[in-house]
């Protein structure tokens, strides 16, 4: 019979390293122990390197995963938001937001302001930074999300939908302004919104304040129990000012010699400039005769 070959010792380790799943520790160890062995390395130093190589490694691929399942889009980064065009409040908070507190604690971020405000690219770049310090993140436009909570209604699902929602620390809703909602729509909103109430963060951006959320659920006492969970324990933004993407089309017309208002203007044919204006006048006209009349 021929005998089974020999394994190095290195072979050994390395395959030992391989089971129990520590492929950097594997990858690293004759490396560093030769580093060890020049430095003079205690035994408890060499295997705390490893240790710690292991630790990041782990460490860095996770936030890789998380950033992939985030849906986040890449280029809405802290280092893109223009933070000189954010209210001085909003800029103040801004760190502290980062941070990610308001996740750990349950807290929830609500962010207002008019269309082109650049909400989106706030909440977005805190979502950046919230994964790059490990936690997990969902950007989801509300309507998407919706859509997703009712097919897993339909498919008696819902629970273990709302179980996986439930793993990410923070999840982004983005313009729930925009979302018309029927009553199944609105009912598993709510549901979603209720499961998270002071477990999970949710942040959420609307071009619709408080008073006009009756758009979206509805219901009068739905409407107000949603708010009454979202505020609870919440960070309030409002975003005033200009429109982002209206600066941004400026600054881009005005390379090329010219503006908004007279780009806009070039658009609209010359004839019916003044068709508005005489429909506008015959209007005031019957207004003010009426008026006449009535003093009469």
């Amino acid at each position: 019979m021929t005998a089974a070959p020999m394994t190095s010792p290195h072979e050994s380790l390395s395959m030992l390293l391989r089971v129990l799943k520590l492929p950097t520790i594997a990858r690293s160890a004759e490396a560093v122990a030769q580093q060890a062995e020049r430095d003079g390395w205690s035994f408890g130093q060499f295997l705390r390197h490893l240790s710690a190589l292991e630790v990041e490694e782990r460490r860095r691929r996770r936030i890789e995963r998380n950033q992939l399942a985030s849906n986040l889009p890449g280029e809405k980064t802290l280092a893109t938001l223009d933070r000189k065009k954010l209210p001085a409040a909003v800029a103040k908070r801004l760190p502290t937001l980062c941070e990610g507190g308001f996740a750990d604690r349950g807290d929830n971020v609500l962010v207002f302001g008019l269309p082109g405000r650049g909400k989106s690219h706030l909440v977005c770049a805190i979502g950046h930074e919230l994964v790059r310090r490990g936690r997990r993140v969902l950007f989801v436009p509300t309507y998407a999300l919706v859509q997703r909570l009712l097919a897993a209604k339909r498919e008696l699902r819902l629970e273990k939908e709302l179980g996986e929602l439930d793993g990410f620390d923070a999840v982004i809703l983005d313009d729930i302004g925009y979302v018309q909602q029927s009553r199944d729509e609105m009912e598993v909103l709510f549901t979603f919104l209720s499961e998270r109430y002071e477990r999970k963060s949710v942040v959420i951006t609307s071009n619709l304040v408080f008073s006009e959320w009756n758009r979206i659920f509805k219901d009068p006492m739905t409407t107000a129990a949603a708010i009454d969970r979202l505020v609870h324990h919440s960070v309030i933004i409002e975003l005033t000012g200009h429109s982002v993407r209206a600066d941004q089309a400026e600054d881009a017309l005005k390379e090329g010699g010219t503006t908004v208002s007279s780009a806009i203007a070039t658009t609209i044919p010359t004839t019916t400039i003044p068709e508005v204006n005489k429909s506008e006048k015959n209007n005031q006209a019957a207004k003010n005769k009426g008026s006449q009349t009535g003093e009469m």
